[in-house]
């Protein structure tokens, strides 16, 4: 992205060309009279000011240039800043001009531009990245390398960052790659261990691993910090070099043992080979910020360790005030984590609105008060939301998500189709939507509305286990296209041979052909492995058509612990005992 380092307020800066010519009438004599002048006519009437033409007009370049920019036309930009450059005498304005030639690729521009901000006394580092860049972009690598050194050359104390923009910024890799390693030797780079860092990381990122590890290694050797222990400790990490890893991680500890992102470097490193207990036993001593206490949680979570989510929510809410207005939203998953669900709004409550979790925050928000029987609040907030975030696609997309899954709760699937129909038109074919619109159709007993949604996922995702099984189903209850719903939940069962929703889906369509012992066994297995409400009536639905009411009555009367409002279950009693 170029640097907006332009505003307007500079504007007083430059001088605007033309000239202002006065004509005053000269003094005539009436005729007749004393001599003195005419005060007849208007002083401004014969006031002329020249104003220069457009093209000539260095506020109307830079103002057209800004406004191109705006819209994000690079060209457009490019081209009234090149006038501009030629028209001023700021060499900001020439740089901006290069820089932006030389992103839209036009080397005529550039080179003039370049030309320009160097006669207006450019400095010579950000001369010379111009010029690596120009280079780069005309495939050029000698002149590339040539100005690269002189970059690095010039002393700038920002020249190896503007080094490393420049290789970052190439279109090819492979060239930025022999140019770094070309430059950036051991003998050029500054005693500077973060410099050496960076180009190690950049040669990484470039594919080449043997120069980031030498460079890595040479900077141990140098500067013996504990961020290169550290940094080389990672590169023995992802090569596999555990042990290596973890000694060089250790002497890093022992340089610096309170640094907060040196000990969450080593304990990602830690929970990254599984070692979580090591991993948590080393964040919970020392000084503790935000990102520490939220690693933390997260082990526990892994761990599922009750007792350490207690403890680190004690901790955080004494917190001081910094840390703990910080870890708002992290407060209220650990209250969630707790079942403490009013507790858990009040901290959702005070996630700032320029916190990066304040959309997530809302979610909850809507998912605890529904949870806590405020479902009209629920779809207030969601509804606010929906405004709140109408110009940003992804997150409107999933607030109409979940107040149509809060609908589905609900089951008001009239609704939650609604919602989702809403979401897919923010986010049309997203699959995940087709397939809840579709489990709301077919809730609601729209079954050729359900097909059609389940069949246009199977369009886009023809492997999708879960459309697969869903679409066999919806056909299997609707009695319907029997011989397709067998192919279909035949593909879900081979590829998930022991899910109890597919095995729900098999026994019920077994139910449907007639099957009854087939549709028991399988049913039977499902309830088995998952106490599920729906499954239950239909298995109980099957043990009564076979004739063993009192079985049938003792799976009902567990389907109501588990669902005491089940719709399906009392649909189905009214059926089989009108």
């Amino acid at each position: 992205m170029l640097s907006r380092w332009f505003k307007f307020k500079q504007l007083r800066h430059f001088a605007i060309s033309g000239a202002v010519v006065l004509a005053v009438a000269g003094c005539a004599s009436m005729p007749g009279g004393s001599g003195r002048s005419s005060s007849s006519g208007q002083p401004l009437g014969h006031l002329v000011v020249a104003t220069p033409d457009e093209d000539h007009d260095l506020m109307a370049q830079l103002l057209t240039g800004e406004m191109a920019l705006t819209r994000t036309d690079l060209k457009a930009a490019s081209a009234a800043y090149g006038r501009a450059a030629v028209l001023s005498d700021d060499p900001k304005v020439a740089e901006q001009a290069a820089a932006l030639a030389i992103a839209v690729r036009d080397t005529g521009a550039a080179q003039a531009a370049i030309t320009r901000w160097q006669a207006l006394g450019g400095k010579p580092a950000p001369l010379a990245q111009a010029r690596a860049q120009l280079a780069l972009g005309q495939g050029d690598t000698d002149e590339a390398l040539r100005q690269l050194q002189i970059l690095v050359g010039t002393g700038d104390p920002d020249a190896w960052r503007q080094f490393g923009r420049v290789l970052v910024g190439s279109r090819d890799a492979a060239q930025a790659a022999r140019l770094l390693e070309a430059v950036a030797t051991p003998q050029r780079l500054p005693a500077d261990p973060q410099a050496w860092m960076a180009m190690s990381e950049l040669g990484d990122k470039l594919g080449r691993h043997a120069y980031a590890r030498q460079i890595a290694e040479a900077a141990v050797k140098r500067f013996g910090t504990a961020e290169t222990y550290a940094w080389l400790g990672q590169m023995k990490y992802h090569d596999g070099d555990k042990a290596g890893a973890k000694a060089l991680f250790d002497k890093a500890m022992a340089k610096d043992p309170k640094n907060p992102h040196l000990r969450l470097a080593y304990a990602t490193l830690l929970g990254q080979g599984g070692d979580y207990a090591e991993a948590a036993r080393l964040l919970d001593s020392g000084p503790q910020d935000s990102d520490t206490y939220a690693m933390r949680a997260a082990l526990a979570a892994r761990a599922n360790d009750t007792k350490t989510i207690g403890r680190l929510y004690s901790q955080l809410q004494r917190s001081p005030d910094d840390v703990r207005q910080g870890s708002a939203y992290l407060l209220g998953q650990l209250a969630e984590m707790l079942d403490k669900k009013e507790e858990a709004l009040k901290w959702y409550d005070q996630v700032a609105d320029d916190d990066d979790h304040a959309f997530d925050a809302d979610l909850r928000s809507a998912v605890l008060l529904q949870d806590l029987g405020r479902s009209a609040e629920a779809h207030e907030q969601l509804a606010q939301m929906q405004t709140d975030y109408l110009d940003q696609p992804a997150q409107l997309r999933r607030a109409y998500e979940v107040d149509a899954e809060l609908y589905m709760n609900e089951q008001q699937y009239a609704q939650a189709e609604r919602a989702f129909t809403r979401a897919l038109q923010v986010a049309p074919d997203d699959p995940a939507l087709l397939y809840g619109r579709g489990l709301a159709y077919a809730e609601a007993g729209q079954t050729d509305q359900a097909v059609n949604d389940f069949h246009r996922l199977l369009e886009l995702k023809p492997d999708d286990t879960d459309a697969s099984n869903a679409l066999g189903y919806t056909l299997a209850d609707a009695n319907r296209d029997l011989p397709e719903a067998e192919r279909l939940i035949q593909a879900a069962r081979a590829a998930r041979p022991d899910d109890p929703a597919i095995q729900d889906s098999w026994g019920w369509l077994q139910y449907r052909l007639g099957h009854l012992d087939q549709a028991e066994k399988a049913l039977r297995g499902a309830w088995t492995a998952h106490k599920d409400a729906d499954v239950g009536v239909h298995l109980g639905e099957v043990l009564w058509k076979q004739g063993r009411q009192e079985d049938a009555r003792r799976v009902f009367d567990e389907v109501r612990k588990i669902d005491p409002q089940s719709s399906s279950l009392h649909d189905t009693l009214k059926r089989l005992n009108p």
